[in-house]
């Protein structure tokens, strides 16, 4: 059994970049990742003084799985409209050090619009597994699901990708 690091601080170092790719993978938006990222680092930080020692990871990605969905839900309910791009004043030039994470991230615009288009249970279990490198116990554990589920779900999600991109 694995346990949870000591300090907030920690997590973030050695989790964040997962946590930023696994975000990015569902939600398709670098800002919408990055929006999520912050909210679970609150989370785990909330939760870490109560974290019982087990599947340190599994908790994590689904803290992570679970802010998502709660943001899905909390924009279905009070839809926002984004800015118009000349009121928009982030330089993306200034932020390389973002720029060059994202590259190394980057699964291409075909994969990432195909992923997209999947539906929300397929999407996270493909990325679980394909994209962050998780076991298919690691999903079930971290989505909640038998194992079973999440195999189906990954067969499935893969068949549906294939469809997409050809």
């Amino acid at each position: 059994m694995e346990s949870a690091p000591l300090t907030w601080e920690e997590v973030a170092r050695v989790h964040g970049r997962k946590i930023y790719n696994f975000a990015y993978r569902l939600t398709g938006n670098p800002a919408d990742a990055h929006d999520l990222v912050q909210e679970v680092l609150l989370r785990v930080e909330k939760g870490l003084a109560g974290y019982q020692p087990g599947s340190f990871e599994g908790w994590l990605w689904r803290i992570t799985r679970n802010a998502f969905l709660d943001e899905v839900r909390r924009r279905q309910r009070r839809p926002t409209n984004p800015l118009p791009d000349e009121l928009d004043r982030w330089d993306a030039a200034s932020s390389e050090g973002a720029d060059l994470a994202y590259d190394r991230i980057s699964l291409g615009d075909d994969i990432q619009k195909a992923l997209l288009e999947l539906p929300v249970e397929f999407r996270e279990a493909v990325v679980l597994c394909d994209v962050v490198g998780l076991s298919y116990e690691e999903i079930a554990h971290a989505v909640a699901v038998p194992i079973g589920t999440v195999r189906s779900r990954i067969h499935r999600g893969r068949k549906l990708l294939r469809v997409l991109l050809t």
